[in-house]
């Protein structure tokens, strides 16, 4: 597996998304069968892995701990804080995360967090207290480094003046590109911030396995409630899927493998972390990460791409509101 730069902290070029095995995709997937894929993920190369205190909550941070301790010294392991998950909404006040952290550090069985991202920015905490919060834990040796997570320009600049930004975390991918527009992906190239794509197999449109007639469980699974993943998104998004599928089977390649390659060839500092839970998909996406698309792929599937609509919104709307 080859490496790149999140800032100074060198990762896997791709890594884990923890979250769904334990939540927001259906219901939790069997104990033993989460620590087995993290487990697999770290024996084939990944040294990156992504978890939160929300997921679950604190079931995912749990099952990281557990599934990562005999070789805790050789990964990397991120988290998140920023939601008040008692009384809802968010909590991003400097005494909060210096809370959260020590939860987290037990939950994870660890002595540091390698990098600790705010999961949403706190409009009522200015980003220079929080900045300046985890400052005060990168000097205990609690934390190592910092990131964002959904912020905009403006709070990336405010909060690398204070503490330098290791990565900022937003979905991206061939069919969610907010960010290419947004400025978020120059800015990271500017000061030399990595970025690490969420959802970048767009919660699992891109692995060509969903369709006008997918259904997801309404309590159990987040994307039930986005406009994207309604029936008529459904259809309406399928040319895209359609795209990425069909230039998949002449390359001998799947569309999650054409999807990672796409999304690593545009900057050398992007380090997406597609979620699984089963091995299968795993080593799918895996090799995925050695598909080289030449400029001249990259040119023919964005020509393809600029054909088309990308229908329904990318969450719901008190989702979209916790992004900035």
């Amino acid at each position: 597996m080859d490496t790149r730069k999140l800032g100074a902290l060198e990762v896997s070029a791709l890594g884990a998304g923890c979250m769904s095995i334990s939540a927001n995709y259906g219901a939790a997937a069997d104990k033993q069968q989460g620590i087995k894929t993290i487990r697999t993920a770290f024996d084939r190369g990944i040294t990156f892995f992504d978890t939160a205190e929300v997921y679950g909550p604190y079931t995912n941070e749990l099952l990281v701990g557990e599934a990562l301790s005999p070789f805790r010294d050789k990964v990397v392991i991120a988290t998140k804080f920023g939601f008040n998950i008692e009384k809802g909404g968010l909590n991003s006040k400097p005494e909060q995360i210096k809370k959260v952290v020590e939860e987290s550090l037990k939950r994870l069985k660890t002595d540091r967090i390698d990098l600790l991202y705010q999961h949403r920015v706190d409009p009522n905490v200015p980003i220079e207290e929080v900045a300046g919060a985890v400052k005060d834990l990168i000097i205990q040796g609690k934390v190592l480094h910092f990131g964002l997570s959904e912020a905009n320009v403006n709070t990336i600049r405010r909060a690398h003046a204070v503490l330098p930004v290791s990565a900022i975390q937003t979905e991206y991918s061939f069919m969610e590109r907010s960010v290419e527009k947004n400025g978020v992906l120059a800015v990271c190239e500017e000061l030399g911030i990595g970025f690490v794509p969420w959802g970048p197999l767009s919660m699992g449109y891109l692995t060509g396995k969903l369709n006008a007639q997918t259904t997801f469980d309404q309590k159990l699974d987040l994307r039930a409630t986005f406009d994207r993943f309604n029936p008529k998104n459904l259809a309406d998004n399928m040319p895209v899927v359609n795209l990425v599928n069909s230039f998949a089977s002449k390359r001998n390649a799947t569309a999650s493998q054409i999807a990672l390659a796409w999304l690593m060839a545009q900057k050398p500092f992007i380090v997406p972390i597609p979620g699984t839970r089963n091995i299968p998909h795993l080593t799918e996406n895996l090799e995925g990460t050695s598909i080289a698309l030449t400029k001249s792929d990259l040119q023919e599937l964005d020509t393809e791409f600029l054909k088309l609509k990308v229908s329904g919104g990318r969450m719901n709307a008190m989702q979209m509101a916790l992004c900035e």
